[in-house]
């Protein structure tokens, strides 16, 4: 039955695909760095990303050579950055291994660091047409409906079946464009949040789920664990026209970025002034600057932000405390979305 979906998928794919830079000029290169970008992040929102990225690092020998706190800032804002550090691992891997040049076959591109099998079957159909299926969350959710697929579809073998059914099914001239319709579908009619457009599905007729009015009722997927709760005090210590930031530990959560110096848990006026002056310095002033929260895939952040304005000094480091004025904080100093909500205070003029 689902080999009868190819040939409508592909005519509508073909008709009302959306113009996307990536699908302009498909190299491998440039469909592996649009992949990586585009995994929990809005097109829209990836697009600038995608442009800069490619300004600075054209292709894989620059990608590969590029000094990590450059990389890190390049990406900054679309957060995963362990995906963009195994991106230059994986640059590396192809100039010692592959002459600069990602490989053209499916289980060599799949053994670099940081690609998996959708990543993998992205690269392999859309810039060598390898019939191989890319299958992500839209995919999944497409096949599931069409196919009733009662399993959990975060399981990795639910998965690896739809990956397989799909496989049977690849259309050895255009397994590219097939992927691709079907990532389409998902992102624009078959969609996660709210009712699916149905009406306008050019596979509707043989969806299970539509035929059985369950559509909502697919994918099938396990409740999610709750997220633990961290409670943080943002700390925005202003010296004059600078401001203070450091470095993350090397390992962990946001590993190597720069932040905002925080405590953990709420703490009052009086323990921010007591741990500033620990710190050496003099605070002049405090002020709130506002509760903000930041949502990664395990934790959440709630913070509670204080501006503290401290007697000028002229040291630029004070243990591991950086002060850094306006513009390198903009465009040297890579500072993950979670303290978005305070940035405002390190880049902007008050």
């Amino acid at each position: 039955m689902l080999e009868e979906i190819v040939e409508p998928l592909l005519s509508w794919y073909r008709r009302n695909k959306r113009e996307l830079p990536w699908r302009t000029e498909p190299t491998p290169y440039h469909v592996w760095v649009s992949e990586i970008m585009l995994q929990q992040t809005r097109v829209e929102a990836v697009k600038g990303y995608y442009a800069r990225f490619l300004e600075a690092l054209p292709g894989v020998p620059e990608l590969a050579d590029c000094p990590q706190e450059k990389l890190l800032k390049l990406w900054e804002g679309l957060g995963y950055y362990n995906r963009v550090k195994n991106m230059q691992k994986a640059a590396i891997k192809i100039r010692e291994s592959y002459g600069g040049e990602m490989p053209g076959d499916y289980e060599k591109i799949l053994s670099l660091p940081g690609i998996g099998s959708y990543t993998a079957g992205a690269i392999a159909s859309i810039a060598f047409k390898i019939p191989k299926p890319a299958v992500d969350g839209n995919v999944l959710r497409v096949i599931a409906r069409i196919t009733e697929e009662p399993e959990d579809i975060l399981k990795q073998k639910t998965k690896r079946k739809i990956e397989d059914m799909l496989e049977e099914i690849m259309p050895a001239a255009c397994p590219g464009e097939f992927n691709q319709s079907l990532m389409e579908l998902g992102a624009t009619v078959c969609m996660p949040n709210g009712p699916a457009r149905c009406q306008v599905c050019p596979v509707k007729d043989f969806c299970l789920a539509k035929a059985h009015e369950k559509v909502v009722e697919y994918p099938k997927k396990a409740p999610k664990k709750a997220r633990r709760i961290e409670e943080k005090t943002v700390l925005i210590l202003q010296n004059d026209r600078e401001y203070a930031i450091h470095k993350r530990p090397p390992g962990g959560l946001l590993a190597g970025l720069y932040e905002l110096p925080n405590l953990e848990g709420y703490r009052s006026r009086e323990e921010i002034l007591s741990y500033v002056e620990e710190l050496g310095l003099t605070p002049l002033y405090i002020s709130g600057a506002g509760e903000a929260k930041h949502i990664f895939s395990h934790v959440e952040w709630r913070m509670k932000g204080y501006l503290i304005r401290i007697a000028a000094t002229e040291e630029k480091k004070i243990g591991e405390l950086i002060f850094a004025d306006k513009e390198e904080a903009k465009g040297k100093y890579p500072i993950p979305s979670a303290f978005s909500a305070y940035r405002k205070y390190i880049e902007e003029d008050f």
